[in-house]
């Protein structure tokens, strides 16, 4: 028998997903050197009523007959493993403590991520959490062709294809740019939303051919990268990190003239942030985003390797 959901008020979400106080990253903060289209939730869990170390599993356990209610409340399902996702329509709208959330609890295995993916959702939690899902309304989107080179990049790109030490690679080393778009500091943020249980699961996405990496190589060092996850052409950003200045805008201008070379029409940044916006990114609706990822997944497997002369895609004036 199905579980009576649960319905926390905002107090009782902030204890669980550290929705008060949230910064939303930029993808290309130089001042950090790493990027992430969203900051990860504070590390609290839901306590009400349960010990801290119980997690919400067992507050939903618990409460089997129960609903806290109050005038602004909304409904959180847990999911057991069986269970499909709510409907995005469900998730927390604008104006609550954390819009775009819909739902927590199942596994990262790689058929839940793909399905996730394919639905518009995405998991998004921190250490000690349950496992959340998302999906963000309005949704965060750059379409290739409306990528900003700006002066500045355009030279630092130039300069970078002439350099015979300095190269792009796909998926040479995933497991090191998910590690290290984990392990980069960023100020502003206690700690990382690519906790090794995501890591774990992306790695195991990555070689289903889900999940890749775009990763600056200089002088025979990966200095900076990004991943992503796809399926047939949509394409989701997910982190990127750097060690050298610029390198990981080098890994976007990549994947980007990657894009359009392959006909892909628009790369998912999720999230809103000034400087997404300083590249050409705008907000759609997420029943817009939903309509045009379906054409996006039904399109074949993209091929994943980086020629040079992509590279004329995006510098050719």
């Amino acid at each position: 028998m199905k579980k009576a959901w649960p319905v926390f008020t905002g107090q009782a979400l902030q204890k669980m997903v550290g929705a008060a106080g949230f910064e939303l990253a930029t993808l290309c903060s130089q001042s950090r050197c790493a990027t992430r289209l969203r900051y990860a939730p504070t590390a609290h869990i839901l306590t009400r009523g349960c010990c801290p170390s119980w997690g919400v599993p067992h507050f939903f356990a618990g409460h089997d007959n129960g609903r806290f209610m109050t005038q602004d409340a909304y409904n959180l399902p847990w999911l057991e493993a069986h269970d499909r996702f709510p409907d995005v329509s469900q998730a927390w709208p604008q104006g609550s403590d954390a819009p775009g959330l819909l739902a927590a609890g199942a596994d990262l295995s790689v058929q839940r991520l793909v399905d996730a993916y394919a639905q518009g959702i995405f998991p998004w939690y921190s250490q000690g959490q349950p496992i959340l899902w998302w999906s963000t309304d309005p949704r965060m989107v750059l379409q290739v062709a409306q990528f900003r080179l700006h002066r500045s990049l355009r030279k630092t790109l130039q300069a970078f294809v002439q350099r015979p030490d300095c190269e792009i690679r796909f998926d040479s080393d995933f497991a090191a740019v998910i590690g290290h778009c984990a392990a980069t500091e960023r100020p502003g943020q206690g700690g990382t939303w690519i906790v090794a249980p995501m890591q774990a699961a992306y790695c195991a996405l990555h070689r289903a051919g889900f999940a890749h990496s775009v990763e600056t190589w200089v002088d025979g060092k990966l200095v900076g990268g990004l991943y992503c996850v796809t399926l047939g052409h949509a394409v989701y950003g997910e982190s990127m990190f750097a060690h050298q200045s610029d390198a990981s805008k080098i890994a976007l201008a990549a994947l980007v003239s990657f894009c359009r070379a392959h006909k892909v029409a628009r790369i998912d940044c999720q999230q809103n942030t000034r400087h997404l916006a300083s590249l050409g990114a705008a907000e759609i609706s997420r029943s817009a985003f939903a309509t045009q990822l379906r054409p996006a997944i039904a399109q074949g497997p993209l091929d994943w390797h980086f020629d040079p002369l992509y590279w004329q895609h995006l510098l050719q004036r």
